[in-house]
């Protein structure tokens, strides 16, 4: 358990470059990447993609670009993917609702294109994002919440190391609907099992001549558990 008596609060999250073997992330910068964010999440396509936001389907580009805009003055952060191997903007994911008093930020807006989904660029960029949070910044907990209709999210937030806690029940709307919030959160005192995990699995040793992965993440968290024990 970290001791606490000396503990002064963290710094707020500030647009951050980070670099990992797979993925790039970049601060946003409307002028650098608001077409090509708009292009790597499928154009027209964002709507069904992001289903579960809580903001009305976008008309196009200009919608987007407000929406951003808007969530940047509301104190988020927006950091962009960047596929390291082709250039190409493929994502991104937002730093919000950050209690720097208390140590506790959320990781939210998340949005894998495409050409993203299910590589080691997604995993890797949410290794990079929580270990800055960690590392860099001392936060003692770092959450992730969903619509808890979103099937693929939830699974997402379990393959990554967050814990699940429970469901808001009637928390918000969403489209002009219910939405029930389900609530998952990682702690300081599991970062250095989850950060030794998610290294194993990025590791080159880890995937094979196809680049298809050897072990499964969860599966190197719970032999490194199993080891500690």
């Amino acid at each position: 358990m970290r001791d606490l008596s000396t503990f002064k609060g963290c710094a707020a999250p500030q647009p951050v470059r980070l670099e990992g073997r797979f993925v790039v992330i970049e601060p946003y910068d409307r002028a650098t990447h608001l077409q090509a964010l708009w292009d790597g999440l499928g154009g027209m396509q964002i709507n069904p993609l992001l289903t579960y936001f809580t903001q009305p389907d976008f008309g196009g580009i200009e919608d987007f670009d407000a929406w951003l805009t808007g969530v940047q003055k509301g104190g988020w952060v927006t950091e962009v993917f960047r596929d390291k191997a082709t250039g190409k903007v493929v994502g991104m994911a937002n730093y919000m609702r950050p209690d720097p008093a208390n140590g506790v930020v959320e990781i939210g807006g998340v949005a894998h294109g495409p050409d993203m989904s299910r590589t080691p660029l997604a995993t890797e960029a949410h290794y990079l994002l929580a270990k800055h949070v960690f590392e860099d910044l001392g936060y003692r907990r770092y959450e992730w919440k969903c619509h808890n209709e979103n099937a693929p999210s939830k699974a997402s937030a379990l393959r990554y190391g967050f814990q699940f806690e429970g469901v808001f029940r009637q928390h918000m709307l969403s489209k002009g609907k219910n939405r029930d919030t389900a609530w998952f959160s990682m702690i300081d005192g599991e970062w250095p099992l989850l950060a030794a995990a998610f290294e194993a699995w990025l590791s080159p040793e880890n995937f094979d001549g196809e680049g298809k992965q050897k072990q499964k993440l969860e599966d190197l968290r719970a032999g490194l558990a199993a080891k500690q024990a």
